[in-house]
């Protein structure tokens, strides 16, 4: 039944790993992009929305500057990130160009997925491009971070991407066929997981070791990725990337590879973490109108806003409140609390007006609100 799910899934999160984009280290495996890229088109042509998470920067940096080894000081790091991340989006550019899409490079680090503000500043650009019809490729700002390119893995991110977006799925292509009970490397015995629940503690015991030199990550790391998304409701495909047509039999259900089950609807998921882990900085007065609205799942519009209670930045958390004070609703606001007070009780289109700039037709949108 969950293959049936993904066969329907509309936004999918791919993250391709270091090994196949570089051929295992030994440069930019341009043929490979280029049938990844042909791939993603056949999943546009079906209707599909995807976002590429892709590995591959420092790989790439190394092979360009003649480093047969991953080094470990912090600088040669981000300096082979640097210098392979130039590669990397020029050849994705001109592969997706082949099959007439366009493509847009997002860097992030895990905290600009942290941090509210740059959170909402994150999602909007990204489902922009998606509206668009412009696929993102994704990749951790390697240049930037610290403690994250000793520690941190795109499996991870490319499971933060799916909570961001809200995708049904995330597929991420690896050089194994998928999660085994045990390291098929050393143990003749081991067999193929087809399917499994994302949240079963026994699946670290299977994932054996951390992965090769060139990539940071390893089964382990796409277990805990698989977990992550699984509470924002995704449903994580672990697959051979060398596997024929690999992503579009994946979207159409075919049992090739690992499934591993979220148990909750993207939905009920993201509202459960809005409702659990927001401490509000202030509140929004509504007026019956905008309470009503709310109530039937619409957003918040800044029409609908009679006051506002504290001071806070774009994208904090906050209440929203009738005029009695009981609270009705909770979500991270688009506005700060001076521009919101600006554009109270004032209509949509006249936002830019008063502002100098439109950010957000809603005060709150209701993706990013739970009902109380």
């Amino acid at each position: 039944m969950t293959r049936q799910k993904i066969s329907q899934a509309r936004r999918l999160v791919v993250k391709v790993g270091s090994a196949l984009v570089t051929n295992n280290g030994t440069g930019l495996a341009i043929d490979y992009l280029g049938e990844l890229a042909r791939q993603i088109a056949r999943l546009r042509e079906d209707g599909r929305e995807v976002l590429l998470v892709s590995s591959g920067a420092i790989a790439a940096g190394m092979q360009r500057l003649g480093w047969t080894s991953r080094p470990h000081a912090m600088h040669e790091l981000q300096a082979a990130a640097a210098v392979g991340q130039m590669g990397l989006a020029q050849a994705y550019e001109t592969c997706f160009t082949q099959y007439g899409l366009k493509t847009a490079q997002i860097l992030l680090t895990h905290e600009d997925l942290a941090d509210r503000l740059r959170y909402l500043n994150a999602r909007s650009t990204l489902t922009a491009l998606l509206e668009l019809g412009v696929v993102p490729i994704i990749n951790e700002n390697d240049t930037v971070v610290t403690d994250e390119i000793k520690f941190g893995d795109n499996d991870t991110l490319g499971a933060l991407v799916a909570n961001l977006v809200e995708a049904e799925a995330l597929l991420i292509l690896t050089d194994q066929a998928g999660l085994f009970t045990a390291d098929p490397r050393k143990d003749a015995a081991a067999k193929l997981v087809a399917e499994h629940r994302a949240d079963d503690p026994a699946l670290e015991a299977m994932a054996g070791g951390a992965g090769s030199g060139i990539s940071k990550g390893g089964m382990i790391t796409k277990i805990r990725a698989a977990q992550r998304a699984a509470r924002s409701g995704a449903h994580t495909l672990i697959a051979s990337g060398r596997e024929p047509d690999v992503l579009p039999r994946l979207a159409h259900g075919e049992a090739i590879g690992t499934l591993l089950e979220a148990a909750a609807t993207p939905l009920a998921a993201r509202k459960q973490w809005l409702a659990d882990h927001l401490q509000l900085a202030g509140s929004l007065i509504l007026d019956a109108g905008a309470v009503k609205a709310l109530a039937s799942g619409k957003s918040l519009l800044p029409v609908g806003v009679t006051a506002v209670e504290g001071e806070f930045e774009r994208g904090a958390a906050v209440a929203c409140r009738t005029t009695d004070g009981r609270e009705v609703a909770r979500g991270l606001v688009n506005y700060s609390s001076s521009e919101a007070r600006r554009i109270a009780r004032q209509p949509s289109s006249e936002i830019e007006a008063i502002l100098g700039y439109l950010d957000e037709p809603e005060m709150i949108h209701r993706d990013n609100m739970v009902l109380l």
